[in-house]
């Protein structure tokens, strides 16, 4: 268990911002930030973070809260695993009491498939490091690829003797359960297949340097296992396989190192292989992730769009790696972004240049090579079409293809002008071929077999759409929260009985602060709040107010559950929305609140009596239903008072009565 102090400095050092920019690339917009959402698939900014009040708020998805909340939903961490992260993030100590057994047996296997992974990335390190075959072979290895010690410790590399189980019977000695050996895919194991026989288990990376393959933020997810011997029937690289933490589709390799370099620098340079990424690292590149030696997906894609909206995807000089890596431009077009290609001499790749070259002479390279997806994939396509207009055609109809992936119109009618000026094609031509695309893509898209009817439910008793007691409710939490420590001249109407014995309402002003009318206007009518969040929010605010007089919105965060938090970062960032629409270019300009609170707290607690008062109204005239001879004068003369009340505070809210 992590100390209360422990999570308290953490608490005091965390910075929403600078916790989220490392997924995000946050943007400025007026005293918040802005960037897309994490959490769906958008190309127009939802998601706000406010540093002032230390929350975030993903419109698109609904989720919100702080930065621990924040890791909890991305990273899917548990609170423990959340405050650890910051702590290492911040540099804090971090102090713990000792973990019952119950404790340890609740683990979720998520985090204990984790725990596995990182024990394995301790030893592969320190087999490297500190054994004989570990120097003599391991280490060799990475130190005649150009990897310098520094480079090597930095990126975790590390090696797994060649013997069957090295690992496994380390692993299983320090406690580790064989089950998650065997689940993260670290240990294979094969059962018994005679009586009398015991199962066999071995090392998946048996003999093998590991490239560790870290989630966004810094966990190790898996490995990727590169082979010394020179046994042709032997996989040269081998990965860990799928797993409930290991999704190679999912996953970059280096984008734990160069997530803070891709959202400065704004652009990032997609390589193929672990020792491209590394040998650039070190070179002073540090933007650079891979594709982990798998096709690029769409999910990967997305992962580098939360960062920036640029990509340089770095070929190798051969011409059949450039074929083969063209497909994946598609899609990265598809994503909306913007993409650019640069490949390297003939006989060069991105590690074997990095290694030759200076930082200065790379990034010299890299921008005066770097081309625009049209202009390298015409040149390619050309090249080798030559002379034949069937190939030409084909190679025009293949650009024109990419090109339809492109969801900004604007962009695809500048690449079709582009695009005719370097093939020699008219763009009347090429619009009627980008049509003739669209028209085809419609038409497959018809084709698609019909969803199953769906079945025909009867209709159902309308609810009300609009449920008004939670409106108000939560108008009063926000009330509390955005404006509940300051003072504010307030006209009460006291209810009292003219000279013709009629009841009136007449005005008094009183200067209090907001949280303490809200308390003793609902303290008088005796209204509890309904609903279990704003109820728990109302009194853990009251009490604090009352007491201290100020609460801070982080320490109240601190102490609420994940689902608690999320509700009050949406009810403090509902103002926020107003920024992402962008009202004052339309010259719209939305009323601050802040102008009328006296009048927004009157209203609101007004309007919360006249939604009970009808509801005690409905409740009283049931009781008179029937053809029973019960006397109901008693109540009928309550369903008076309360109706002459009602239009009493209607009158007050401006509100006409029927």
């Amino acid at each position: 268990m992590i100390s209360r102090s422990t999570i308290d400095k953490v608490f005091e050092a965390a910075r929403v911002e600078e916790v989220i920019g490392d997924y995000v690339q946050l943007k400025k917009s007026g005293s918040n930030f802005k960037g897309l959402s994490p959490f769906t698939d958008e190309r127009t900014p939802s998601f706000m973070v406010s540093p002032v009040k230390q929350i975030w708020k993903d419109f698109s998805s609904g989720k919100g809260g702080n930065a621990v909340a924040f890791l909890m939903e991305h990273e899917h961490f548990t609170y423990p695993e959340a405050i650890r992260y910051l702590a290492k993030k911040y540099q804090i100590e971090v102090e713990e009491t000792q973990q019952s057994t119950e404790e340890k047996e609740h683990a979720s296997e998520r985090e204990s498939m984790m725990l596995v992974t990182e024990y394995a990335q301790e030893f592969y390190s320190d087999t490297l490091w500190n054994t004989e075959s570990g120097k003599a072979i391991g280490l060799s290895y990475f130190k005649e690829r150009g990897f310098s010690e520094e480079t090597i410790r930095h990126f975790g590399l590390g090696y797994n003797p060649d013997q069957w189980d090295a690992f496994t019977s380390a692993a299983l000695d320090k406690g580790y359960s064989l089950e998650f050996l065997e689940k993260t895919g670290l240990t294979i194991v094969k059962p018994a297949t005679a009586e009398g026989s015991s199962e066999k288990r071995f090392d998946r990376f048996k003999g093998r340097v590991l490239f560790p393959i870290h989630s966004m933020s810094g966990r190790v997810l898996g490995f990727g296992g590169r082979t010394l011997s020179s046994h042709k029937k032997q996989a040269k690289y081998l990965n860990s396989p799928e797993s409930e933490i290991y999704h190679k589709s999912k996953v970059l390799y280096g984008i734990y190192y160069a997530k803070q370099a891709i959202a400065r620098e704004d652009v990032c340079y997609l390589v193929e292989g672990y020792t491209d990424v590394i040998q650039l690292y070190q070179s002073g590149i540090e933007n650079v992730v891979a594709s982990s030696g798998t096709a690029l997906s769409s999910e990967q894609i997305r992962l580098i769009r939360r960062l920036t909206q640029n990509i340089v995807v770095l070929f190798d000089g051969d011409e059949a790696g450039l074929r083969a890596s063209l497909r994946g431009i598609d899609l990265i077009l598809e994503e909306g972004m913007n993409v650019r290609i640069c490949s390297f001499p003939q006989g060069e790749d991105p590690d074997s240049f990095a290694r030759n070259n200076s930082k200065d002479a790379i990034e010299a390279y890299l921008t005066d090579n770097a081309q625009d997806f049209i202009q390298f994939k015409a040149a390619l396509l050309t090249r080798e079409a030559a002379n034949d207009p069937i190939r030409k055609a084909e190679t025009v109809r293949d650009i024109v293809g990419s090109i339809a992936r492109i969801p900004d119109r604007i962009k695809r009618e500048i690449y079709v002008q582009e695009c005719a000026s370097l093939l020699g094609v008219s763009e009347g031509v090429l619009f009627s071929t980008l049509a003739q695309l669209g028209k085809k893509q419609a038409l497959d898209q018809s084709r698609k077999p019909a969803p199953a009817p769906m079945e025909v439910v009867p209709p159902q008793p309308e609810d009300d759409r609009v449920d008004l007691q939670y409106e108000l409710e939560r108008k009063i939490i926000e009330m509390l929260l955005l404006y509940g420590m300051e003072t504010q001249q307030f006209e009460d109407l006291v209810l009292k009985e003219n000279e013709e014995g009629e009841l009136t309402l007449e005005p008094e002003i009183s200067e209090v602060r907001v949280f303490e009318k809200v308390y003793l206007d609902l303290q008088e009518d005796e209204i509890e709040l309904t609903h279990e969040h704003f109820r728990k929010i109302y009194f853990a605010l009251i009490e604090k107010l009352n007491e201290e007089g100020e609460f801070q919105i982080q320490d109240l965060m601190r102490d609420s559950d994940q689902e608690l938090a999320s509700e009050i970062s949406a009810i403090l960032m509902e103002e926020e929305r107003y920024q992402l629409h962008q009202w004052e270019r339309k010259d719209i300009y939305p009323k601050p609140k802040k102008n009328s609170i006296a009048q927004l707290v009157s209203e609101t607690i007004l309007s919360l009596r006249c939604y009970l008062i009808k509801r005690r109204i409905e409740t009283l005239q049931k009781k008179t239903e029937g053809a029973g001879s019960e006397d109901h004068s008693e109540v009928l003369e309550e369903i008076v008072n309360y109706l002459q009340l009602n239009k009493l505070l209607n009158t007050k809210l401006n509100r006409v009565l029927s």
